[in-house]
C-alpha cells in the first residue's frame, strides 16, 4: 500500500511542476507589450514607488516633497536633484517617466 502511494506521488509531482511553470509563463506574457509610464509631476508617492524601477516608498515620498517645494520637474534629469536619486536610476526609468 505504501509502495503504491509513493509511486502515485512520484508520478504526479512532475505534472504539478509543469502546470506551475505554465502559469508563471502566462502571467509574464500577460503584460508583454504594455508600456508603463508615470507622470512624476502628478503621481502620488505610492504610484511612483510602484511604477518606477529602483524607487521605493521613501524615495518616492522624497520626489513628491521635492516637487511640492520646488515646483514641477521640467526634465527627467531633474529627478537626480532629489537626494538619493542618481543618474543611473533616472536612465533606468527614462522610458517610464512622463512630465
Amino acid at each position: 500500500m505504501k509502495w503504491m502511494l509513493t509511486l502515485c506521488l512520484m508520478l504526479l509531482t512532475p505534472v504539478g511542476w509543469a502546470a506551475g511553470g505554465e502559469t508563471t509563463k502566462s502571467k509574464s506574457s500577460k503584460y508583454e507589450g504594455i508600456e508603463i509610464t508615470v507622470n512624476v509631476n502628478t503621481a502620488s508617492a505610492e504610484e511612483i514607488a510602484t511604477l518606477l524601477n529602483g524607487i521605493g516608498e521613501k524615495k518616492a515620498e522624497q520626489i513628491v516633497e521635492y516637487r511640492e517645494e520646488h515646483g514641477p520637474f521640467k526634465t527627467a534629469a531633474d529627478l537626480s536633484k532629489v537626494k538619493g536619486i542618481g543618474e543611473a536610476t533616472v536612465k533606468k526609468n527614462q522610458d517610464r517617466i512622463l512630465l
